[in-house]
Protein backbone atom coordinates (compact mmCIF):
# COMPACT_ATOMS: atom_id res chain seq x y z
CA UNK A 1 0.00 0.00 0.00
CA UNK A 2 1.18 3.53 -0.66
CA UNK A 3 0.52 7.03 0.46
CA UNK A 4 -1.92 7.76 -2.43
CA UNK A 5 -4.06 4.65 -1.79
CA UNK A 6 -4.03 5.37 1.93
CA UNK A 7 -5.20 9.19 1.02
CA UNK A 8 -8.18 7.65 -1.37
CA UNK A 9 -8.98 5.28 1.11
CA UNK A 10 -9.58 8.05 3.82
CA UNK A 11 -11.20 10.37 1.03
CA UNK A 12 -13.88 7.16 0.06
CA UNK A 13 -15.56 8.02 4.07
CA UNK A 14 -18.66 9.31 3.58
CA UNK A 15 -18.45 13.17 4.44
CA UNK A 16 -14.89 13.17 4.75
CA UNK A 17 -13.12 16.52 4.12
CA UNK A 18 -8.75 16.82 3.31
CA UNK A 19 -6.74 19.79 4.96
CA UNK A 20 -3.15 20.11 3.89
CA UNK A 21 -0.93 22.10 5.90
CA UNK A 22 2.42 22.67 5.50
CA UNK A 23 3.41 19.41 7.20
CA UNK A 24 0.43 17.65 7.89
CA UNK A 25 -2.47 15.79 5.70
CA UNK A 26 -5.94 15.77 7.68
CA UNK A 27 -9.04 13.94 6.82
CA UNK A 28 -12.24 15.08 9.03
CA UNK A 29 -15.41 13.97 9.71
CA UNK A 30 -17.85 17.18 10.43
CA UNK A 31 -14.90 18.80 11.56
CA UNK A 32 -13.51 16.00 13.69
CA UNK A 33 -10.20 14.29 12.72
CA UNK A 34 -9.81 10.94 11.80
CA UNK A 35 -7.17 10.37 10.57
CA UNK A 36 -3.46 12.14 9.42
CA UNK A 37 -0.39 12.04 8.33
CA UNK A 38 3.17 14.08 8.05
CA UNK A 39 3.82 15.11 4.91
CA UNK A 40 7.66 13.87 5.47
CA UNK A 41 8.82 10.53 6.04
CA UNK A 42 10.09 9.58 9.51
CA UNK A 43 13.21 7.72 9.32
CA UNK A 44 12.46 7.01 5.83
CA UNK A 45 8.70 5.62 6.54
CA UNK A 46 5.55 6.72 6.07
CA UNK A 47 2.79 5.87 8.40
CA UNK A 48 -0.79 6.98 9.07
CA UNK A 49 -2.55 8.15 12.32
CA UNK A 50 -5.45 6.76 13.04
CA UNK A 51 -8.29 6.85 15.99
CA UNK A 52 -8.39 3.41 17.76
CA UNK A 53 -10.71 2.17 20.40
CA UNK A 54 -8.27 1.31 23.12
CA UNK A 55 -8.33 -2.22 23.76
CA UNK A 56 -8.36 -3.14 20.08
CA UNK A 57 -5.34 -0.56 20.15
CA UNK A 58 -3.84 -2.79 22.48
CA UNK A 59 -4.13 -5.97 20.53
CA UNK A 60 -3.20 -4.54 17.22
CA UNK A 61 0.27 -3.04 18.87
CA UNK A 62 1.03 -7.04 20.58
CA UNK A 63 0.76 -8.71 17.24
CA UNK A 64 1.99 -6.02 14.88
CA UNK A 65 4.85 -4.33 15.00
CA UNK A 66 4.17 -1.24 12.15
CA UNK A 67 1.27 -0.67 14.96
CA UNK A 68 2.44 2.25 17.16
CA UNK A 69 1.62 5.05 19.46
CA UNK A 70 0.08 7.79 17.92
CA UNK A 71 2.49 10.07 16.64
CA UNK A 72 2.15 13.75 18.11
CA UNK A 73 -1.23 12.04 20.46
CA UNK A 74 0.91 11.71 23.44
CA UNK A 75 0.37 8.62 25.29
CA UNK A 76 -2.89 6.95 24.92
CA UNK A 77 -4.63 4.23 23.35
CA UNK A 78 -7.23 5.87 21.40
CA UNK A 79 -4.52 6.63 18.35
CA UNK A 80 -2.33 4.71 16.41
CA UNK A 81 0.09 5.23 14.24
CA UNK A 82 0.39 2.30 11.63
CA UNK A 83 3.59 2.62 9.41
CA UNK A 84 2.43 1.29 5.67
CA UNK A 85 5.32 -0.29 4.66
CA UNK A 86 5.74 -2.75 7.81
CA UNK A 87 4.19 -6.26 8.54
CA UNK A 88 0.53 -4.66 8.38
CA UNK A 89 -1.63 -6.07 6.08
CA UNK A 90 -2.90 -4.04 3.26
CA UNK A 91 -6.54 -5.15 3.91
CA UNK A 92 -5.98 -4.18 7.78
CA UNK A 93 -4.85 -0.65 7.12
CA UNK A 94 -7.85 -0.09 4.84
CA UNK A 95 -10.23 -1.40 7.69
CA UNK A 96 -8.46 0.68 10.26
CA UNK A 97 -9.14 3.70 8.53
CA UNK A 98 -12.89 2.66 8.50
CA UNK A 99 -13.05 1.89 12.32
CA UNK A 100 -11.33 5.45 13.09
CA UNK A 101 -14.02 7.16 11.09
CA UNK A 102 -16.35 4.88 13.00
CA UNK A 103 -14.90 6.20 16.62
CA UNK A 104 -15.28 9.45 15.13
CA UNK A 105 -18.54 9.52 14.62
CA UNK A 106 -19.53 7.52 17.57
CA UNK A 107 -17.70 10.58 19.47
CA UNK A 108 -20.03 12.87 18.11
CA UNK A 109 -22.70 14.60 19.71
CA UNK A 110 -25.82 12.65 19.06
CA UNK A 111 -27.74 15.21 17.17
CA UNK A 112 -24.62 15.18 14.92
CA UNK A 113 -24.41 11.27 14.69
CA UNK A 114 -28.07 11.72 13.27
CA UNK A 115 -27.11 14.08 10.62
CA UNK A 116 -24.12 11.98 9.72
CA UNK A 117 -26.04 8.99 9.90
CA UNK A 118 -28.99 10.50 7.64
CA UNK A 119 -26.71 11.75 4.73
CA UNK A 120 -25.58 8.58 4.69
CA UNK A 121 -29.27 7.18 4.18
CA UNK A 122 -29.96 9.97 1.22
CA UNK A 123 -26.31 8.91 -0.66
CA UNK A 124 -27.82 5.00 -0.33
Amino acid sequence: MNIEEIRKKCLSVMGAEEFIDKVIVNYKIMEKVFAFFPIAFKNNEHFIVIKCDPVKSAELRKKYEGVTKGYYTGNTLMWNSVYINKDVPDKLIEELILHSANEVVKSLPKYQQEEYISQEKTKK
